[in-house]
């Protein structure tokens, strides 16, 4: 089925809808593959006798792979086209994540991952790209949550699906049935889904590379919230990898049992990613900027939160703040996607987009996994996640100075300060 029919600049109609549903798959099994190696720490710590910080670079690899690789890939989609090249990054992690359940040793696990990493390194930004295009800017904010949002819902299923499956049928099971899901969705994915356009039904033409550059790199909101995004997401890394151990380690839960209640913990960060969007979008309505200080209002009541959390002894109390503190944290999520689309030319959005995925990765989800890792070896687990938290308040401080300039950069380019 191919849907062709053009969106309204103002109201989204049913084809914007289907495309959604379509790309928030997609997103839903990116990281479905991605997280679906933290349901299997135990099975390979004991199976090849790996340390933590061993597992945790099987996580950071694709991180790192996806930051590295991201700004590129995302370059070639805006110019070749965004739904092509994300059919294409579909496939590649899809037979990526079959080869991991297929790997015999540690080594041969990390390229795996590595490969991973290669397919999904401009998924996000190239589906985000989509997105903006199809729907007005006063919902911008919400779509982005809800399209991130699938990347934590996929990492609930990837840990708590994979534990299952591992503790089932074994640990290689687990990734060979995620990656057959994801070579589904990729075939089904280009018949569906078209280009973007522009509102007389042409697609965007190309920006001169040197003016990309200055777009990206120039303008001061853009800076601040790539900055805010990858340190939030140093947070939201670390509770991701290693909530599953944390869980097995301290409060006695068997592997399965373990990455149930992790993956309950994400869920609440998806539902925050959600809730959090949408109030920033009806909140900015009147002033733009609360589109910045609504983050860091998000990440300071997230860093408290998580504080009191691992000051208490293991039990229900615990957990209700932790989930508490990540589902308040992840609010960032939509209204920086907005922001960073916002204040840059449509023709590049997915490059920004990849740019704040860059961003994200480097500061936040490659060093995050790996860097607990090697804290929780030095000391032990519980200590490693009392300190993260503290990168919080280096977040909430980016995400408000960026919106000092905020309405100014949007100025510069539409020519008015409303949303």
């Amino acid at each position: 089925m191919v849907i062709n029919k053009r969106v309204q600049a103002t109201r989204p109609g049913l084809y914007a809808w289907i495309a959604f549903t379509l790309i928030f798959g997609l997103m839903f099994s990116d990281y479905l593959s991605r997280q679906v190696m933290n349901a299997v720490f135990p099975f390979l710590k004991a199976e090849w006798a790996l340390t933590d910080t061993q597992l945790g670079a099987l996580v950071s690899v694709v991180a790192l792979t996806v930051g590295v690789m991201s700004f590129p890939i995302s370059l070639v989609a805006d110019r070749v086209g965004r739904v092509r090249a994300a059919t294409v990054m579909a496939i590649v992690w899809g037979l990526a994540t079959i080869a991991c359940g297929l790997s015999g040793n540690f080594l041969m696990m990390f390229v795996a991952r590595a490969f991973v990493g290669l397919g999904e390194a401009a998924y996000g930004s190239a589906g985000g790209a989509i997105l903006v295009s199809i729907f007005p800017a006063r919902m911008h904010a919400m779509v982005m949550g809800t399209f991130l949002a699938a990347a934590l819902f996929g990492s609930v299923l990837g840990v708590t699906l994979g534990g299952l499956i591992a503790q089932q049928w074994g640990w290689p099971m687990a990734f060979i049935v995620v990656g057959a899901g994801g070579l589904v969705l990729a075939v089904v994915f280009p018949l569906v889904v078209r280009e973007p356009v522009t509102a007389s039904g042409v697609k965007e033409p190309p920006l001169p590379l040197r003016q990309i550059g200055r777009e990206l790199f120039t303008t001061r909101t853009a800076i601040c919230t790539y900055l805010g995004s990858g340190l939030s997401m140093f947070i939201q890394g670390a509770f991701v990898a290693w909530m599953p151990s944390y869980l097995n380690r301290y409060h006695d839960m068997d592997p399965a049992g373990a990455a149930l209640g992790a993956g309950v913990l994400i869920l609440a960060a998806g539902v925050g990613m959600m809730g959090g969007g949408a109030l920033v979008d009806r909140l900015s309505l009147k002033d733009p900027r609360n589109r910045l200080r609504l983050p860091a209002l998000y990440l300071l009541g997230s860093a408290l939160c998580l504080t009191v959390a691992f000051s208490l002894s293991p039990g229900l109390p615990q957990l209700v703040m932790i989930g508490l503190g990540l589902m308040i944290g992840a609010g960032f999520s939509g209204p920086a996607g907005a922001v960073v689309a916002d204040v840059t030319h449509a023709s590049i959005h997915a490059t920004v987009l990849a740019t704040l995925t860059l961003g994200n990765n480097i500061l936040g989800l490659a060093p995050g996994p790996v860097l607990t890792g090697w804290v929780a070896d030095q000391t032990s687990l519980l200590t490693a996640l009392q300190l993260v938290p503290l990168i919080a308040v280096l977040a909430a401080v980016a995400f408000a100075v960026g919106s000092m300039f905020y309405v100014q950069d949007r100025v510069r380019l539409h020519g008015n300060a409303s949303i």
